[in-house]
């Protein structure tokens, strides 16, 4: 049996590969050349060289030190899982935390030189990485993918095929959106662009694949102009009736690999357009450098972030599919608690079993979070079947999931009570779920972006000395990534503004370490609401189905208009679900989602 190395090993066999790039320090950024959040495990180096295995962060490795950055959603996994690597965690955000160039400035000596790869940094970051660096003079230097020579049997990249997202879904065909894209990039003065992130790909092409975790995507690239549309991917994983198809619609297919070469060969008759965010920085050097270059926003990423009335439709009708298993999970949950051996593991096997159930289901959104009591503080928690704490009949269960559904993509978050709560903890519950109504029934101006609306969900919280370190809202795609941009609701200021069409989450939290943690989450769209003197005026729907824990409720601090909210809330939940129950969920659904005064 081969022997498995170490982080403090692998930490050594890098600095070896430092040594030879003559670089004194590598920045790892912790994504692909894709900028993706998940990836394949191909590109996931952060978690080979430091054991971390969240989603966001970043890792600075020095001949003599080490150290990773990641949010609060991470603090406390992070620390557990760096423990005796010799990796240092950083906080990011918090005040006491230096950025990772001062941070560089102070263990490192003038002039020396920082590597990274220039595949997996996007155009923004290298800027802004080269000019913080440059301002402690240090140095940045593109040492591509150093991970190669060191990581013995690195999975491959996948060769899962790519499938068609049936227009009866999709609703527009890929001609169309490619039409709508170039008009687009016409307006602002390109006659080209890339697509680079892999929901854009999907999105673009009505195409889906398998080669990432929870994420229907597929690896590649796509150019497209006037004269010219370019999909790059592996040809392997394309059938010959899809390429034929592809073809036939004006859309060459390339061979992945040859996307660099093809951006170096490209003649002055374009003028292309990138997104700075999304565009890795190896392909902007890759132009000629006469080339002309607009930076904007990806293109697909504006048009699929503002859902269609057909794609609203369907998410409506998969948020019922959806709905029925969260039913039945909580049925089976309020059976089996004080009364079978069940741990969180099971809870996150039954989430995923229920929804397998519903028709056009595809797989899970994501791994789900379930923590039980002070495993609920841990924000991002991921349980296995070794780390799972038994569940008995005392305490609150937090639990997070979503599916993948040919007709929309989910996202829930509820917290119940096992036993019957305490004030503190009905309290807390309370200010959370007023925040959640806040936000819920918020009407704004158009123009308004994410910031704003985010003191609508902390309102209440803060009233109480009270606060939560993650972001309120993400955007969510459709039948594709769970988190989506270019949209968000959170402290940080977003220039985007909040549309019509668009799919946001909804989900305040609060957490109290080692004793529980508490969020309640629903996915809502943005609507027209108002068009007056005073301009026009947006709001939300909401789209999930689901009931929330009325144990955890104090009535006493709640107002009439949020307490009308909750029941219109379960007044719908229950006759938009009760139909496609048999007799024993419909009345357990009935229970949960009486009127409360």
């Amino acid at each position: 049996m081969k022997e498995v190395k170490t982080i403090k090993e692998r930490i050594k066999q890098l600095r070896t590969e430092m040594k030879l790039s003559d670089v004194q320090a590598v920045y790892i950024s912790g994504t692909d050349p894709h900028q993706s959040e998940y990836m394949p495990e191909h590109w996931q180096v952060r978690e080979f060289i430091s054991g971390f295995t969240g989603s966001a962060g970043l890792v600075v490795i020095t001949m003599k030190k080490a150290a990773l950055w990641t949010d609060s959603r991470y603090f406390l996994q992070a620390s557990e899982q760096l423990k005796g690597t010799g990796i240092e965690l950083m906080k990011q955000r918090m005040p006491e935390t230096p950025e990772p160039a001062d941070w560089l400035a102070s263990v490192l000596a003038q002039n020396e030189v920082v590597g990274t790869d220039f595949t997996c940094l996007s155009v923004s970051q290298y800027i802004k990485l080269k000019e913080a660096l440059l301002a402690n003079e240090l140095m940045l230097k593109d040492v591509g993918d150093l991970f190669e020579p060191i990581w013995e049997d690195r999975p491959k990249l996948p060769i899962d095929p790519v499938f068609e997202h049936d227009l009866l879904y999709s609703g527009q065909q890929r001609t169309d959106k490619i039409k709508d894209i170039l008009t687009f990039v016409k307006a602002n003065g390109a006659n080209a662009t890339l697509i680079t992130a892999l929901d854009d790909l999907a999105w673009t092409f009505n195409l889906r694949g398998k080669d990432v975790s929870y994420n229907p995507v597929f690896i590649g690239f796509a150019f497209l102009s006037e004269s010219k549309n370019c999909l790059f991917v592996n040809k392997g994983k394309l059938s010959e009736k899809l390429v034929d198809k592809l073809t036939e619609q004006e859309i060459e297919v390339c061979d992945y690999e040859q996307f660099y070469p093809f951006l170096s060969g490209l003649t002055n008759d374009f003028t292309i357009m990138i997104d700075a965010d999304r565009t890795n920085q190896a392909a902007r050097i890759a132009f000629p450098k006469s080339l002309k270059v607009v930076e904007q926003t990806s293109v697909a990423t504006l048009l699929k972030s503002q859902k269609s009335t057909f794609e609203i439709i369907h998410i409506r009708e998969t948020m019922k599919k959806d709905g029925v298993a969260m039913v039945k999970f909580l049925h089976w949950l309020n059976k089996v608690v004080g009364k079978e051996d069940i741990t969180e593991f099971d809870v996150v096997e039954q989430l995923v079993h229920f929804r397998s159930q519903q028709e056009d289901f595809r797989g899970i959104s994501f791994y789900p979070i379930v923590g039980l009591n002070e495993n609920g503080a841990i924000v991002h928690r991921s349980v296995t079947k070794e780390s799972a704490a038994s569940i008995g009949k005392d305490g609150i269960l937090l639990f997070d999931s979503g599916g993948q559904y040919l007709g929309g993509t989910t996202d829930l978050t509820r917290t119940v009570a096992l036993s019957e709560p305490d004030e503190k903890q009905k309290r807390d519950f309370t200010l959370v779920l007023k925040g959640m109504i806040g936000l819920s029934k918020a009407k704004f101006p158009a123009g308004t972006v994410g910031s704003n609306l985010d003191a609508f969900a902390r309102k209440h919280l803060w009233a109480n000395g009270l606060n939560y370190g993650h972001g309120t809202g993400h955007g969510v795609g459709y039948f594709l990534n769970v988190h989506e941009g270019p949209m968000s609701i959170r402290q940080e200021y977003n220039e985007q503004t909040i549309k019509p069409g668009m799919v946001l989450s909804n989900e305040p939290g609060l957490y109290r370490e080692e004793e529980y943690g508490i969020r309640i989450e629903n996915m809502i769209v943005c609507v027209e609401r108002d068009d007056n003197q005073f301009g026009r005026f947006l709001g939300f729907e909401t789209l999930t189905l689901c009931p929330i824990d009325l144990k955890l409720i104090d009535s006493e601090i709640m107002s009439s208009d949020e307490l009308s909210w909750l029941n219109n809330y379960h007044q719908k939940v229950y006759e938009t679900l009760s139909p496609f129950l048999d007799s024993e969920h419909e009345e357990f659904l009935k229970t949960l989602t009486q009127k409360i005064t």
